[in-house]
Order: C-alpha cells, then sequence, then structure tokens
C-alpha cells in the first residue's frame, strides 16, 4: 500500500481527493498548510506528496524548496496558476509534476504512480568524477577542487543525466523523455531555464571551463574538463 500526503486549505478538494485515493487504496494522510506538512513529511515515511501551490502563510513553492534539503520524495505541484512561468518555478526548485486545477482524479492518481514506480525503479545513483570535478547524487552538489555548489532537484537531475554520458549530444525532447518519463511541459523554454541555472552555478566554481555546452540544432551535452 503506498502512503501519500495531500496537502490543501480548500476542505472540498481536500476530501475529494482522500475520498479517491483511499478507495483505489492509498492510505492518505492529509494537512491544510504547510508548516503542518512540513512536520508530517521529516516525521513519517512517504511515497508522495500532492501539494497545493497557493496555502495560507508558507506557500507550496516555499515548503518544496525547504523539504528539498533534506528529502528527495515525490512532489506533484496542485495549482489554479496555469501561467507558464508558474510551471516553470515549481519544476525548477525540485517538483516532479505540475497539475493545473481543474483536473481528473484518474490523471492525478496515474501521475501519482508514474512518480512513485520511477523514484522505485531507479537504480541507486553513484558519484561522478571527471578529474578534479565530482557530482554527488547524495548532496543533489557538485564540487571543483575546494568549491562546491549545491542544485535543486530538478537542476540536478538534468546535469547528472548528462554527466553519465560525457560528450553525448541530447536533444531537449530526449532529456524530458529520459529524465522526467512524463513531462507535462515540453516545451523547450523550460529546459533553456534549468540549463542557464546549471550553468550558473557550475560557473561559480569553475569559471574556465563549461561544463555544459550547446550544440546549436542539436541539443546538449556534458564536457569534462
Amino acid at each position: 500500500m503506498y502512503r501519500i500526503l495531500i496537502v490543501d486549505d480548500d476542505t472540498t478538494i481536500l476530501d475529494d481527493n482522500q475520498s479517491y485515493f483511499n478507495a483505489m487504496g492509498y492510505e492518505v494522510i492529509c494537512a491544510d498548510s504547510a508548516e503542518t506538512a512540513q512536520e508530517i513529511i521529516l516525521s513519517n515515511s512517504l511515497d508522495c506528496v500532492i501539494l497545493d501551490v497557493d496555502l495560507p502563510g508558507m506557500s507550496g513553492f516555499m515548503l518544496c524548496e525547504k523539504i528539498r534539503e533534506k528529502t528527495g520524495i515525490p512532489i506533484i505541484f496542485l495549482s489554479g496558476y496555469t501561467e507558464e512561468e508558474n510551471r516553470i518555478r515549481g519544476l525548477s526548485i525540485g517538483g516532479d509534476d505540475y497539475v493545473c486545477k481543474p483536473y481528473s482524479l484518474k490523471e492525478l492518481e496515474l501521475r501519482v504512480q508514474a512518480r512513485i514506480r520511477s523514484g522505485r525503479a531507479a537504480e541507486p545513483p553513484r558519484t561522478l568524477t571527471y578529474g578534479s570535478f565530482s557530482i554527488f547524487p547524495a548532496s543533489c552538489s557538485a564540487s571543483y577542487d575546494t568549491r562546491s555548489v549545491d542544485f535543486s532537484s530538478y537542476e540536478f537531475d538534468v546535469l547528472y543525466f548528462l554527466a553519465k554520458h560525457p560528450g553525448k549530444i541530447f536533444t531537449p525532447d530526449q532529456i524530458y523523455d529520459s529524465v522526467w518519463k512524463a513531462p507535462i511541459n515540453k516545451g523547450q523554454k523550460s529546459l533553456q531555464v534549468i540549463m542557464g541555472r546549471i550553468r550558473k552555478k557550475l560557473y561559480e566554481i569553475c569559471p574556465d571551463h563549461d561544463f555544459i555546452q550547446t550544440k546549436r540544432y542539436k541539443g546538449y551535452l556534458f564536457v569534462p574538463k
């Protein structure tokens, strides 16, 4: 039985989601605020979090950033905000999926299943080292000589995927399909934003080399120094 946490301050949505997932055999824990959800996440074994963005006090985005420092649990955002910039922000800070309201409960369940199964099926990641440059999955960080930098979950997933295949060019579609399996926003703009953030952080620790390079009309590749 999967155990999931549903976080929403709308009691109607919370009740409807809880009833549906209970009927489908899930163990459901509910929270109506980010503060309560944070306590639950850090003190319970969970398989997935369904997280509303627009919460009183701490927003869903803020909660995601906080818990990403401690856990890689799958997070699926629910939101009435359909603008691309909000979807990009949710994915960039470590969310695994972004579902706009109104939504199909069956589709939401399929997304939950996909994220849980993807996480459980993945092989344990290993540290990658290329000379003085190392990538650490356990902490979602990288170092060059004595300098280090941290990445969000989404940024790190892209960096790690490319670094596992040094010198190989991947198109944006290939990166989406390989890293996120079932992307909700397959436009290149969101990937460009993530790539820009990865490059900026890598520049902070190694300003004289571009580890992530772009091949015009082809895609992206990781180039060891």
